[in-house]
Parts: structure tokens; sequence; C-alpha cells
């Protein structure tokens, strides 16, 4: 394993426990939504300083927040009280919220965004034996021009677009299932063109490719699934099983796809041990985890649980953020 050093951090100043809880990353720099409902931008390479922006979200209670245009700094946030923002980071904040989407009450727990398809998509709790799916056209009114109401029967926990195609929409539920949408079909009952049953509360899952795609559960079991005609019986791919067992980790932050289209990095972390490890998700013939080339974080978030991570390949960068309160710059040794 690679060590990397941490090399700059900023903490939220505040008496009481404040969680950093995501980190979305702009190309400016990494932005993160944290529970004391703000939405803060810093400089990638001064995180000391503090944000750069720094802004009041209303959602009650901010739960999920996405980039909808990481180049210029445009990024949508959702909460309890079922609404959605938009942000444009590069304005006078008293001008920031671009557009606000509230037509709708139920709590939000993820969002989807894609600025090629003036899409924002919003997963909804289970309230009242019902869980939905919400898509607006940003161009046009706040009323959702999509609403999926019988896709999931329970939390919709997760939801990503297709990497190159706008019209694709993955999404992830507790109860189990993984499913693709094809949103240009408007009937409710033709709209999901492939299901996957991973069998576990689903905690992320997202495109790695153009038809591959990862379903990780709350329970830390990873599993790769392949959209292609010779996979249509919907069965894992590759199953990995407990990644508990697997890395000797307690938890798995996420999986993200790498930029250039070469595999996969898991962020597992072991907080009793104060570690977190970018595990690489290599693709050769098949799928391998790539063990000998990790990078840690060593010390990582102390004691408490990494959230999230991003990492800036070109300025060899990777940033976390914790239930410390805490966001940190790490590179190699120089």
């Amino acid at each position: 394993m690679y060590p990397l050093t941490c090399v700059d951090g900023y903490r939220i100043p505040l008496r009481e426990e404040v969680y950093v809880l995501d980190i979305i990353p702009l190309t400016s720099g990494p932005a993160t939504i944290s529970s004391d409902q703000k939405l803060s931008v810093f400089s990638p390479t001064n995180l000391s300083t503090g944000p750069q922006v720094n802004l009041l979200t209303r959602h009650g209670n901010i739960t999920c927040a996405k980039a909808y245009d990481a180049g210029n700094a445009i990024v949508c946030t959702a909460g309890e009280d079922g609404s959605v923002s938009m942000w444009d980071l590069r304005r006078d904040p008293r001008q920031a919220e671009v557009a606000r989407l509230t037509d709708n009450r139920v709590p939000v727990l993820s969002l989807a965004c894609s600025s090629a398809g003036f899409s924002v998509v919003a997963g909804t709790e289970l309230q009242d034996h019902q869980a939905s799916i919400l898509a607006w056209d940003v161009r046009s009114t706040p009323t959702p021009k999509l609403q999926y109401k019988e896709v999931h029967s329970d939390d919709v926990t997760e939801l990503n677009f297709h990497p190159s195609d706008h019209n694709i929409l993955l999404s992830g539920s507790t109860d189990g299932l993984v499913n693709i949408y094809d949103t240009r079909i408007t009937d409710e009952d033709e709209v999901v063109i492939q299901t996957f049953n991973h069998d576990a509360s689903i905690h992320h899952a997202a495109f790695l490719n153009d038809t591959e795609v990862f379903a990780l559960s709350h329970d830390e079991k990873l599993a790769l699934y392949d959209m292609a005609e010779n996979h249509e019986n919907g069965a894992a791919t590759t199953n990995f099983g407990d990644m508990r067992n697997v890395l000797g980790c307690q938890y798995v932050a996420n999986v993200f796809a790498k930029s250039n289209g070469a595999g996969a990095v898991i962020g597992a972390g072991a907080h009793e041990k104060e570690a977190f490890e970018l595990v690489y998700l290599t693709k050769g013939e098949g799928w391998n985890l790539d063990r000998d080339n990790s990078v840690g974080l060593p010390g990582a978030h102390s004691s408490e649980i990494v959230r999230s991570f991003c990492f800036y390949d070109e300025a060899q960068m990777v940033f976390s953020a914790g239930e410390d309160g805490y966001i940190k710059a790490w590179r190699p040794n120089a």
C-alpha cells in the first residue's frame, strides 16, 4: 500500500458535532455539504483558509447533493422537506440559489443531474406506502415532467445517469433492486428496461462504463452487473461478497469509476484502526481487486467514519471528508 500525506485540512468551527456529509467534485475544486445545513466551496490548494463560498440551504435537513454542471460550478441540493435547489456557485451568495423545485413534500434521499438533458431527478423515501422518482426539466416550470410511483417498494437511496446517454437513468433502493430506465418512455409500466436484484438494501450504485454497473449494499456487499444482451438474466457478473471480509475493512464509503475508463476506485475504511484505503478495481478479462497498488490515507479522520472522498488525478490529489467535521487534502510525498 502506498501512503499519501495529509497536506491541508479544514474543520467546521462549531461546538456541536457537525458531519461533513459529502464531497461534490467540481472542476474548480471540492464542494461539500454538512449537517449544519451548509453548502461550501473550497480552494483545492488552500483548504485551511476555509470556504470560499458558504451557503445556508433551506431543506429542513440537507440529505444529498450532486453537480449539475461541474465545470460551471452549478450544484443541486435536496433534503427532508422535499425541496430541491439549484445553486450557481460563481454568483454573489445572495443570488446563488437560481432555482427551487418545491412541487414535492416527501423527503428526498437521492439526486441525479444531467446538464446535457436539462434534467434534475430526485428519489424520495417511502411515505404512505409509496416511494417516488421525480424528474424536472430545468428549462420549464417547477412541476416535475415525470413521476414514477411504482418502480420501487422502499426508499430510493441512489440515482445516477448513464455516462454517455442522458436518457438512461439508474436507481437503487432499500428494496434491494437496481433499476435501469429509458426516460423517453412515458408509460411507467414500460419505463424499466432492466432490473438487477442485489438482494440487500442498496447504499450506492452507479455505472462503471457504458454497460456495467456496481451495487453496494448497506451491509457492505459489492457486486457488478452488465446491461449487455448476453447478460439479460440480470444475475451478477462478478460478486465480491462482503467487503469487510474481502478487504479487512469495517465499511465501504463508495465506489467511483475512473474518468479515463481504467476501472474504478473503492474507498474502504476501518475507523477502529484510524485507516482509509483506496483500492483499485481493475478491468482486464474480468474485474479484479488490485491490493498491491492501493493507496492509504494514514490516520484518515481518526476514529470517525469517512463519509466521502474524491480524487483529482491530474493534480495528484485526494480529498476526504468525515464525521469529525473535517475536509482533508492528501497527496503523494514530494
